[in-house]
């Protein structure tokens, strides 16, 4: 049913607005079976989860969540996501450090872990030289023998260096050679020969009368109703038929259910439902500054 109703949610409403209730539902669904066994493995479960962290301000908390609570680690896709929104935040040790851990753990499908870390390695390689390290120390304040420059001082080194670098660029591109433009001959020859225009008996020197302008067909229409379509005798049915009656299929597993789950989703619908039109934007807001604020103290990773 859950899986039913976000399929039907994401053709309702392609963007995904807050207005939606997609984020809603995301978090009632894996809310609904973190604490199972069953699902801890499950592909179908991992990725309501990692849609549920793309909807999300910071991903990483969901991350460390699963992680915390050995859910998808069996699967490529989980170490995937997880090194990709370490790199967006320029995390590219931590990113890593992830997606050998997932080589290492022989998360399944490998071979699709393996692409995903030669084409991290190949983008990293592109990247500027700068660590983790450095990055962190361009927060602090400046050191300039024992000095401390203030940040204005040194947003104005960071201003001069750039237009340094953009005077520079600017002198390449002035020293390059000029693109020799083509010039095709027989343009001079067709320049200099002039074509009289041509006199004929259909010059146009007056454009006639209307009826010679006009080209549409102004044929008169002629009277429908004498036509009649010939129909064939189509036999009639006196009774119908009963059909047998089709049978529902009935999940076993959905029988023996226990109640306690079944008392959930109603209130989880119920819930839904009372938000309709009213606090949904309010709590998709809320849900994407905090997406585990629903879940017990003792599930959140520490």
């Amino acid at each position: 049913m859950e899986s039913g109703c976000i399929k039907w949610v994401q053709e309702a409403f392609p963007p995904g607005g807050d207005f939606s209730g997609l984020v809603l539902i995301y978090e009632q669904c894996v809310r609904a079976f973190w604490h199972s066994d069953r699902y801890k493995d499950d592909l179908r479960y991992l990725k309501v989860w990692l849609e549920y962290a793309e909807h999300c301000s910071d991903a990483e908390v969901i991350y460390s969540f699963l992680d915390a609570n050995d859910i998808g680690k069996t699967h490529s896709a989980y170490y995937i996501a997880y090194a990709l929104h370490m790199e967006s935040k320029s995390k590219m040790k931590a990113a890593n450090d992830i997606l050998n851990l997932g080589i290492s753990s022989n998360a399944q499908p490998i071979e699709k872990l393996r692409d995903a870390y030669k084409k991290f390695l190949a983008r990293s390689m592109r990247r500027p030289n700068a660590t983790e390290e450095e990055l962190k120390e361009d927060d602090l304040p400046v050191r300039s023998f024992g000095t401390v420059l203030a940040r204005g001082e040194s947003q104005r080194q960071a201003i001069k260096t750039f237009e340094l670098g953009r005077n520079k660029l600017k002198q390449d591109q002035v020293h390059r050679t000029p693109l020799s433009i083509y010039n095709d001959t027989n343009m001079d020859v067709m320049r200099g020969h002039h074509s009289k225009p041509s006199t004929g008996s259909n010059s146009w020197h007056t454009l006639g009368g209307r009826a010679e302008r006009n080209k549409e067909n102004n044929a008169m229409p002629a009277k429908w109703t004498s036509h009649k379509i010939p129909q064939r005798p189509v036999p009639r049915i006196v009774g119908a038929v009963a059909s047998a009656q089709i049978e529902v299929f009935v999940d076993e597993e959905c029988e023996e259910k226990p109640k306690v789950h079944d008392e959930k989703d109603r209130t989880s619908s119920l819930q839904l439902r009372e938000l309709d039109g009213r606090n949904i934007k309010k709590e998709t807001e809320l849900l994407r500054e905090n997406p585990l604020r629903n879940f017990p103290s003792n599930s959140l990773p520490r």
